[in-house]
């Protein structure tokens, strides 16, 4: 059929206006449904799934702000962060190495009413986030948003302003970056702040820090799921800390394990309670992938100030890539001092002599050097938060050597102290261990 001349023009402008009309209508139900969703939970045949650009996402990730290329070398995919601190870096360091950010904001205490409370304060931070949000939204190693980090959600009226300032930024979230979840991070299996959780906001994702009682979590998952049932991860697993239930001396130093020890420990919890058959698991973050000082300088830092890696970076390469472990570590089988262990309360005079020796299992090389270093015990606690200050050795003892022995003598002024021996070996590799002791003064 030839059609006249001026019907050409009437059949253009109809295909036109048809596909102006196609075209918005894709717009809006891309906007309205998760085919725009770049990250997004879904929910199908009973089994949560992360989805990220179309595929399932199982987070093998780590918590801390830096070595991008490390994790992803031992086979992670996610970063983990607590605040907004130099995110461009992060953000654009991690897409560098394929990797995925859930990036913190930072959020105060709920009893901390005077800033709840105030609506200027309340209303620059939720002010200043949404600029966060706007900026980083379009950012391809962005995962999702975390809310506040072992937060506490509690029931009083008295808090509701808390849960106003909380609400109002996850609203704010779901509006301004649908394509990111939001999550929020409970201390432990906190049965009361989920149920308020639940009850009282709008979250995708709950995560927990989770340590000594990773142990009992598939059980406390099932007891609880008559309430909630719905997708989690682990936002911080690994050692115990410096904290209650972990082994003092009578003075009240905490023990720390060695390194091997620490390595060990993290390989068997995730093997043996690490919850990945759970349909509602979403994946997990180590700490600390980093360097700090909390409790100790080496409690649980993976990697010392210049990025040499503990065993436990080895473990988790092999746990993540499905690789065979390799050992290349130096591996502590003890640490004495004048003949004693850490757990056998050493009292040293003042001014004495004293002889600190390590006993090693392996070496993964031969030895590199040994780091000796003394201390004044980190006592401090401001709001019952660790110290995050690095200490600055002793003159006693500060010394670089060969030998898996050391005299030294114990410091004038009374009090407690830790001693420190990292092994460094021909791999480039390093172990850690010390022996906390008590200074006494002479009579």
């Amino acid at each position: 059929m030839v059609f006249p001349k001026r019907n050409y023009f009437f059949i253009f402008k109809l295909g036109f206006f048809a596909l102006i009309i196609s075209v918005l209508n894709g717009c809006n139900e891309a906007e309205n449904g998760k085919s725009r969703r770049k990250v997004y939970v879904e929910k199908k045949n009973g089994k949560y799934a992360l989805i990220k650009d179309g595929k399932p996402f199982f987070i093998n990730g780590a918590s801390g702000y830096s070595y991008c290329s490390v994790l992803k070398e031992s086979g992670g995919n996610t970063l983990r962060t607590w605040d907004t601190t130099n995110l461009a870096v992060i953000l654009d360091s991690a897409l560098a190495n394929d990797l995925s950010v859930i990036v913190g904001l930072y959020l105060p205490n709920y009893h901390e009413t005077s800033f709840f409370n105030n609506p200027v304060q309340a209303a620059k931070m939720h002010k200043d986030y949404q600029a966060v949000v706007k900026r980083f939204k379009y950012h391809p190693a962005l995962l999702m948003w975390s809310i506040g980090n072992e937060v506490i959600f509690p029931y009083n009226p008295s808090y509701n302003n808390f849960y106003k300032v909380f609400n109002g930024l996850v609203d704010m979230i779901h509006q301004d970056d649908p394509d990111h979840p939001i999550t929020t991070v409970l201390l432990n299996f906190d049965k009361k702040s989920i149920l308020n959780l639940v009850v009282r906001c709008d979250i995708d994702i709950i995560s927990f820090n989770i340590y000594n009682r990773i142990n009992t979590l598939r059980d406390d998952l099932d007891w609880f799921r008559w309430f909630w049932s719905g997708p989690y991860l682990l936002s911080e697993w690994g050692i115990d800390g410096p904290w209650e239930g972990t082994k003092q001396t009578a003075w009240g130093a905490y023990l720390e394990p060695t390194s091997g020890e620490k390595a060990e420990l993290c390989l068997t919890r995730y093997q043996q309670y690490m919850p990945v058959e759970d349909s509602r698991f979403l994946g997990s973050c180590l700490f600390y992938w980093g360097h700090k000082q909390e409790g100790t300088h080496t409690w649980f830092s993976l990697f010392d100030e210049a990025g040499a890696h503990s065993e436990t970076v080895g473990k988790m390469k092999s746990l993540w890539s499905g690789k065979a472990y390799k050992h290349e570590f130096p591996t502590v089988k003890t640490m004495l001092l004048n003949s004693k262990k850490a757990k056998d309360n050493i009292l040293l005079t003042a001014n004495a002599p004293a002889t600190a020796e390590v006993l090693l299992d392996s070496l993964g090389g031969g030895i590199k050097t040994i780091k000796w270093q003394l201390f004044k015990e980190d006592w401090l606690r401001i709001n019952n938060q660790a110290n995050t200050k690095k200490l600055t050795p002793l003159s006693q003892l500060n010394k670089n050597s060969t030998e898996l022995k050391v005299n030294f003598t114990a410091p004038e002024e009374e009090g407690p102290y830790r001693i420190f021996a990292t092994i460094y070996n021909t791999q480039g590799n390093f172990a850690t261990c010390n022996i906390p002791f008590y200074v006494v003064s002479q009579p």
